[in-house]
């Protein structure tokens, strides 16, 4: 069983004064009685590039005798008389392998490592640089999984590092979203890169701003309700990483990776849950992020790369147990007791079994993103888009139950248009001859209005909406469906068309939607209506209804939606199914309102060409 004390960098001070770090690393299967030696080379950051001054070295002891795999000592850090080694400040290390007294693995990092330094280099902090982060989030509350508006981003792509992000919490607030996903954040080998080959698990990455500038955000995001997920990148690894490299190296029996389950990397080794260090691995991470970083759940990346089933031992067992333990923390706790915890399964091939087999209550899916994408492409509307906004209609449970243990909480689906994945949604309805670097053409932003129809249902239908970073603003390069310049180029947010003419009108609309949505409860309820008119097809419009029942606290709602994709205004028959005033709600102050009296509730309303209409009760 991994145990994180046991492993990874861990700085006291002695009574006398004088600091020590105790390093621990599990390295099953390498033992000293085959010849093997492990050195751990440590040099002060302020060293690093510095002429003449060599990391030190210290030999660690094999207790596999006492502890499967663990080698380990204590180095005092005295005084050195070269350089600021003793001194206060962040210490890098890194670790090499010899057997017989040759080299087999020159440098390779603690897979259990903290922190992190610059390039592939494991950290720790000594002296009073490390004060215990005050968090301010003891009454913080995770949103249900209905409420959530997810705004998926890259760190560095977004806005550079965590503080960086930290600045635009209060925009992304005011697009109605409480939930933010973030791209992978842990180390990775290039700087450069979306994360999605990980050097390390337990700390975020030092080119963002580090582990208190991340904690820091986390803090600021629950103080203002936002929940924070993490992209987990638990089916494969960077080939550096310390359990690739080494095992490599020696030929030994590796106690983590095997092969690789997927499409990707197919001469590559990934992560084998059939081996229980691999599972106690993954679920050391998850437990780590939660407790120490108070994140809020997980978007597991890539999925069929370690399912085996919904009683298998790889994502299954991870999941499930990761839930479980997100029982202790009072963020996640609901009077109807289950936990809140967001666990969301990339599982494209079968989404609806994965939240319906497993303890995850959401996941990402492509349907509604393919039929947006392919209505867009080839001007056609059909009823089939309205089904995918209520996802029960395409196979989704409201909620996962235990079949053993009648455990239960609710679930739903991702809902997006544009993410990571693909081509800006723009780019569908035409591009400028301006190009990137790498030849890929830019969406043309003046037709941004085509897009406005598919944010008005992404808002309204059922289930959870997703941003993508920019897409508020008709954020439009294209990618490469493959190549190293789908996921090593940099692609810098353009916050300048936050204030042009396409960038103002869809902030606008994007603005007023999200707040609709936080204040309607008939949006984020389970109730919808879909009115299949062949008229309102031919015309290139869809209407629904989202009612929500009276309670105790708020009285009933009733929304009617209707989405105009043709280029021609037009005019539909509505019918508002129950009597009194209603009022339009994506134009205000302009208001649009009107009464209906009962057994006279179809209405003929006016839908603007690529628009909708929002029209609630009052």
């Amino acid at each position: 069983m991994i145990n994180l004390a046991e492993v990874g960098a861990h700085v006291t001070q002695q009574a006398n004064g004088d600091w020590e770090v105790y390093v621990g690393l599990y390295l099953p299967n390498i033992s000293a009685d085959k010849g093997y030696e492990v050195i751990v080379r440590i040099i002060h950051e302020r060293d690093q590039f510095i002429r003449r001054i060599e990391p030190k070295n210290f030999p660690l002891t094999d207790r596999s005798a006492q502890t499967a795999g663990l080698w380990n000592m204590t180095v005092n850090l005295t005084a050195a008389a070269d350089g600021n080694f003793g001194q206060a400040g962040k210490y890098l290390y890194r670790f090499q392998l010899l057997r017989n007294g040759e080299v087999v693995a020159f440098w390779f990092a603690d897979p259990f490592a903290f922190d992190m330094g610059l390039g592939t280099l494991s950290a720790f902090t000594v002296g009073s640089a490390t004060p215990q982060f005050a968090w301010t989030d003891q009454n913080y509350s995770v949103p249900d999984i209905h409420d959530l508006v997810v705004y998926e981003l890259h760190v560095g792509e977004f806005n550079r590092t965590f503080d960086g992000v930290g600045d635009q919490l209060d925009y992304l607030k005011g697009l109605g979203v409480n939930a933010i996903e973030f791209m992978p954040i842990t180390a990775v080998k290039e700087s450069v890169e979306w994360g999605y080959t990980p050097l390390g698990y337990f700390t975020p990455d030092y080119l963002f701003g580090g582990v208190e500038a991340f904690k820091r955000l986390v803090d600021n995001c629950h103080a203002r309700d936002i929940a924070v997920i993490l992209d987990a990148v638990y089916a494969h690894a960077h080939p550096e990483f310390a359990y690739n490299l080494v095992y490599l190296s020696t030929g030994e029996r590796n106690p983590m990776m095997g092969i690789f389950q997927g499409e990707f990397f197919s001469d590559r080794l990934g992560t084998d849950y059939s081996l229980p260090f691999t599972r106690d691995f993954f679920l050391a991470v998850n437990q780590h992020w939660l407790q120490e970083y108070h994140v809020d759940g997980f978007r597991y990346d890539y999925v069929p790369g370690f399912y085996d089933g919904a009683l298998g031992q790889g994502y299954a067992q991870l999941v499930y147990d990761t839930y479980q333990h997100s029982k202790q923390y009072a963020r996640f706790q609901t009077a109807a007791g289950y936990s809140k915890i967001i666990q969301c399964a990339e599982h494209l091939p079968d989404p609806q079994g994965i939240v319906s087999n497993t303890y995850s209550n959401s996941c990402w899916q492509n349907q509604l993103f393919d039929k947006a994408w392919e209505m867009a492409r080839y001007h056609y509307v059909d009823a089939s888009f309205a089904f995918l906004l209520d996802p029960q209609l395409t196979g989704y449970p409201l909620e996962y139950q235990n079949p053993s243990t009648q455990e239960h909480f609710p679930v739903a689906p991702f809902q997006y248009i544009e993410s990571h994945d693909h081509s800006r949604f723009i780019t569908v309805f035409g591009t400028r001859s301006l190009t990137d670097p790498f030849g890929y053409a830019y969406g043309n932003r003046e037709l941004f209005y085509k897009t406005q129809p598919y944010v008005i249902a992404l808002y309204t239908g059922k289930g959870i909406p997703m941003l993508w970073q920019g897409q508020e603003f008709a954020e439009n390069w294209s990618l490469p469906d493959g190549g190293l310049a789908r996921n090593l180029v940099e692609r810098l947010v353009h916050w300048e068309y936050f204030y042009d003419r396409p960038g103002r009108a869809l902030i606008r609309l994007y603005r007023i939607l999200g707040e609709l949505r936080q204040k309607q409860r008939a949006l984020r309820g389970r109730d919808f209506y879909y009115y299949n008119d062949g008229d309102h097809l031919r015309k290139g419009v869809i209407a629904f209804r989202r009612d929500a029942p009276a309670t105790a606290a708020s009285p009933a709602e009733s929304i009617i939606v209707v989405l105009n994709f043709s280029d021609l205004d037009t005019w539909v028959d509505v019918e508002f199914g129950s009597a009194g005033s209603w009022s339009e709600c994506l134009d205000q102050p302009t208001v649009i309102a009107f009464q209906t009296t009962q057994g006279a509730t179809v209405r003929t309303i006016r839908v603007p060409s690529n628009y909708g209409a929002v029209y609630a009760r009052q």
